[in-house]
């Protein structure tokens, strides 16, 4: 079976899939990360590799077209992404909710400690918050606009979870509990 983690920002998509890619022996993929290379491939941050996707497809394309492929040769892997429950229906479609404002401080405090995630540094919370409204505007319309689908319908997944006071080990073992319920 296939687990698909998609979800608000600073829900803890990364931290819980890691957690259970460990705990199950499973692969996993990061649809973020691999967007965030295709933009420091190209001189970029993610932000500015989303504006530019709002008129030109390429920028979700590559990632969207390896997600599509990878659900249907392999099996038994973690895949967190925004669009990875559309694009793999068949997988278990996993929901992470967070208070905004909680969501945005756990990026802000990521991404003061972490080079790897390729985007702007945010000089506070505040700053921060206004931009993961801007791209959870872009991804909203991008989406939308290539495949007609809501990514943050949550009748369309499997399990949705609240994760604003909840720790990622709790978050982790409620998914794997579901997820083997579903797999019987």
């Amino acid at each position: 079976m296939i687990i698909s983690i998609s979800g608000m920002p600073g829900a803890g998509k990364s931290t819980v899939a890691k957690i259970i890619s460990r705990k199950l022996s499973m692969k996993r993929y990061y649809v973020g990360g691999m967007r965030r290379e295709i933009a420091r491939k190209r001189g970029m941050n993610l932000d500015q590799l989303n504006e530019i996707g709002e008129n030109e497809p390429w920028t979700d394309k590559e990632v969207d077209d390896f997600q599509k492929e990878l659900g249907k040769k392999e099996d038994n892997f973690i895949i967190e992404g925004r669009t990875s429950f559309f694009l793999i229906p068949h997988s278990f479609k996993v929901f992470l909710d967070v208070e905004f404002e909680v969501g945005a401080k756990r990026i802000y405090e990521d991404v003061r400690s972490n080079t790897k995630r390729n985007e702007s540094r945010y000089a506070d919370e505040k700053e921060t918050a206004e931009a993961i409204r801007r791209r959870l505007k872009s991804d909203i319309k991008r989406y939308r606009k290539y495949y007609d689908v809501d990514i943050h319908d949550k009748g369309c997944f499997d399990l949705v979870l609240d994760t604003t006071s909840m720790k990622p080990e709790g978050v982790a073992e409620k998914i794997i509990s579901e997820f083997r319920k579903k797999s019987e």
